[in-house]
Formats: structure tokens, sequence, C-alpha cells
């Protein structure tokens, strides 16, 4: 059966008097900001990264010069936002003079040739600590880089330092180490694992940075701190030297501040990588070239049930205002009806469980009385999950997945939010083990986030609009296997006709 295309008369009527609270609510009061007169009112911090690279290539600014004032910013402000772990000072500025001396000499590389980017501390990078957010790993210092690394350094970016993240990239935090800061408000929440990435990349302390994504790890700190989150389809990013946490559902992505920066970082980091298996032989697209396209005649999912039952009503009403705007744009909203997926987080937990332990092997249960009591008790849990209980979750999967991309077949995207509610206030203690109330304080659904790490399908969380506390909102698109040329397509036109990505925290 062919689903519904929805006309504009028909959306609109139906938003006009669906029961979520009105669009305005969405924005908070606010409108979307004004497009500044010239880059040049733009602070450089931040500046976008295509815009810095433009500056660096026409030889306006100089890349030591802009790694430097980065530095001195990190050094600054960091103290209290607490997103880096290692400041790789002396490296980043010699890697920033010679882009300089190559860009000077008329070896330019791309737009990221000398832009200062951060690198989440999963990521092996040679000669500098990568702790993987535990004492485990304190001491340990790899002699190569990760492939995603390697690629990036490749494309001329000059690596600023490492990000923190929750201990194994699983959920709570080392204790003792640090625990970043939301820079909206200190009080609030600040994602999952990949929490460095978001603060810095929001906070104007790096151009863009690298997370990674298992159930979450990208959309939540991307949605929590203001961010564009990319994660891509399964394999397009090599996981070459990056620590693993389940890694049939690993994925790596870029976090940004627009859709153009991240589809900037994607295309150097995306390809084929015979250190990597998993890692997909399609040919890297060139996304950007995509972002000056319509959106007309595109077909956007929605179903609505899934989109906004048990949500934020301004969350709810921020899911309409992108409707309204994509179809302004031109673009049709197709009614879909997503599967049950009730089961998708206790599946996914018991499947992270099983997976993290076998990644963890070497050191665990032999050290477990170095790991944290979150995560040990993580690995603990593994222990518990029988063969009988395995074989049920991967059949879970197996049945969600295939549903999922059935759906997508039938359109271009998938639209619902990266996650059923703002950053609520942050955790007591983030060391702790994860209970299933703490957990759901944080993020009541999980099903926005989950799902789409089983089907290795890639989502673009972009941001859309504010809380009347002044929180930012996040809007989700998932697409089918391959797609993130259209995805980004899509969220590049809805950023560019509201311009949300204009709002920056007051530090």
């Amino acid at each position: 059966m062919t689903a519904p295309t929805l006309t504009r008369r028909d959306l609109l009527a139906r938003l006009a008097g669906a029961a979520a609270l009105p669009v305005a609510v969405a924005s908070c009061g606010r409108s979307p900001p004004a497009a500044p007169a010239a880059q040049a009112t733009v602070p450089l911090h931040y500046s976008s990264l295509a815009s810095v690279a433009k500056r660096i290539e026409a030889r306006e600014i100089r890349s030591a010069d802009v790694t430097r004032q980065m530095l001195d910013r990190i050094i600054a402000l960091d103290g209290q936002l607490q997103s880096y772990v290692t400041l790789m000072t002396d490296q980043a500025l010699a890697g920033a003079r010679r882009a300089d001396a190559e860009i000077e000499a008329g070896r330019y590389r791309g737009p990221l040739h000398g832009v200062p980017i951060g690198v989440k501390d999963l990521c092996y990078t040679r000669g500098v600590r990568t702790m993987a957010g535990t004492r485990i790993f304190a001491d340990f210092v790899p002699d190569f880089d990760a492939t995603v690394v390697a690629r990036l350094e490749s494309a001329g970016a000059v690596v600023l330092g490492k990000l923190v993240l929750c201990e194994g990239a699983f959920g709570p935090y080392f204790p003792g180490l640090q625990v970043p800061v939301n820079p909206w408000d200190a009080t609030r929440w600040t994602g999952v694992s990949s929490s460095g990435s978001g603060v810095a990349t929001a906070a104007g302390l790096c151009f863009g940075s690298i997370g990674t994504d298992t159930g979450g790890s990208i959309r939540y700190p991307s949605a929590t701190n203001g961010c564009v989150g990319l994660k891509p389809t399964y394999g397009r990013v090599s996981r070459h030297g990056v620590f693993a946490l389940a890694p049939s559902m690993d994925h790596v992505g870029p976090m940004t501040r627009t859709v153009e920066d991240a589809a900037i970082l994607f295309e150097a980091m995306a390809g084929a990588d015979p250190n990597d298996p998993t890692s997909l032989p399609d040919p890297v697209p060139a996304v950007r070239a995509e972002l000056g396209r319509d959106v007309s005649g595109l077909r956007i999912g929605f179903d609505r049930r899934y989109a906004t039952d048990n949500v934020d009503p301004d969350v709810a009403a921020a899911m309409d205002e992108v409707l309204a705007t994509l179809v302004r744009l031109g673009a049709q909203v197709v009614e879909v009806a997503m599967p049950d997926v009730s089961q998708v987080g206790g599946a996914w937990l018991d499947l992270c469980y099983v997976e993290a332990l076998a990644v963890h092997a070497a050191t665990f249960p032999s050290r477990a009385g170095e790991y944290g009591p979150g995560f040990r008790a993580a690995l603990e849990a593994a222990q518990r999950v029988t063969p009988a209980r395995l074989a049920e979750v991967k059949k879970i999967r197996s049945q969600v997945s295939a549903s999922i991309h059935a759906l997508l077949n039938g359109v271009d995207c998938l639209l619902c939010p990266s996650m059923a509610n703002s950053a609520r206030v942050k955790e007591a203690n983030p060391f702790d083990e994860e209970t299933d109330e703490s957990w759901s304080a944080n993020v009541r659904n999980d099903i926005f986030c989950q799902p789409f790490n089983f089907s290795g399908s890639p989502t673009l969380s972009v941001p859309c609009g504010f809380t009347a506390d002044g929180l930012p909102l996040s809007v989700q698109f998932v697409g089918r296997r391959l797609s993130e040329p259209v995805l980004c397509r899509i969220g590049h036109a809805y950023e560019q006709a509201t311009q949300w990505h204009l709002e920056h925290p007051t530090i």
C-alpha cells in the first residue's frame, strides 16, 4: 500500500488542529536571528569552519594565528567547561605553521587545511595519551593514528586536543575525571559519551569535532549543546584505531555548528579502509556539492505518534515547525508508520553489555577494581545475559532493522526528534551506575536513537529552536543507507531557512 502524501493545505490544517502547543513555543519568544551583514561581524571562534577555511585559503588569516587564538580561548574558558582532557599545544602550533607554509607554497589541500578541530579521546592519536575516559588506559600512548585522525590530518586539519567522554563511551564518567559543563546552562546535562565534543563545538573551542555514537552519543550531545551531529551509515567511516564499545553498533561522525561544516568533515573522514573489515567499499560522495540544491519534491516521512507521544510539548511543537518550514520550501510530508520499537531499549542494552564485555576481555574481570562503578556495573551485567536472551536480542534487532529499511525505502528521510526532551538538570553524581530511573530522567525516550544504531541508518541532528528557559532543541533526519548527501541537503535547507545555527551560548 502506498503511503499517503500530504498536501501543503492538509499539513497546515493538521498543524493548526494538533494538540501540541503552538509552534511559537519552539522558539520561546526568540525569532530566528537575522543573518549577519558580513561574516566579519561574527567572532572568529564562532565562525563556521567553511568561512574560516576560505579566509585561510585566501591568506586573509594564518592558521598559526587562528590556532593560537583557539588555544588561548581554551586555556581561558575550559577550566569551567571541562571539555578537553589533553591539549596538544605544541603539535597543534607545529601543524598550523606547516599548513601556512604549504598554503604559501601553493599546496592547498582543501577546506580543512589549517583549520583547528578537536578529537574525542576515544580515537588513537600517535604519541598522545588516549584514555577512552577510563583510568585503565591512563598511560596508553598509541604509536599510530586512528584512520579517522590520519585522514583529517592528511586533509590539513590541525588537532587542538583530545575531548572528554564518559568512561569507555558508555554512560557514567570515571570518578575524578572531568565532567563537561553545558555552555548554555551549567546546571544542565551535556549528553553522553561525546559530551566533550558537543561542549567544545558549541562553545567555540574548536571549529568542529569528532564524536562516536553507539546508541545516541553523537545525537544527545549535539541536541543538548545546540550542535549539528552527523551519524553516518554504519561502515561509512573507519573504526580502525577507535576504542570500541559495541563494535556492531559503533559509528564515527562529525559534530559541528553548521551542516556544511559537517559535510566537509564527513567527506574527509569517510571511505573504505583495509584495516577495518566493516568499512564500506562505496565511494565517498560529494556531499557539499548537494547543499545548494532545493528540497522541492523530496518526501519527508513523519509518524506523529512516534515523533510526538511522550515527548516534551516544546519538542513536539518544534517538530511541527520543522515540517511547516520544509513544506514552505517545497518538500512533501508523507504519513508513515514507524515499526514497534518498544523492545529495542532492553535489547540494545543487553547487546551493548555483551559486546563491551568482549571488547574489555583483556582487562575485565582481571582488573575490575580499576573501573569506575558505572561502567563496571555494565560489564558485570553482561555476564548475566544468557545465550537464549542474546539470541532473542539478535532476532529483535533483525526484525526492527528490516522494518526500518522498508519504511525508509518509501521516503527521502524520516523526521523525528533527536531526543524527547531538552537537557534536564544534570545528575547529582555522574560517576555512579546508571539505573533505569536515572537514565529515564535524562532521556525519557531512547526510541529516537537506538533503533538507528540497530539498523545502521545515517542520521543528521540539526538545531531547531529553544525551550522557554533557553535550552536548545534538535530535529533528527533519518535516511536510507548511504543517503548522507540527501540528509545534509535537507538539513542545510532547513538551517538556512531558520538560521538557528547563528545562536551561540554566552560564556
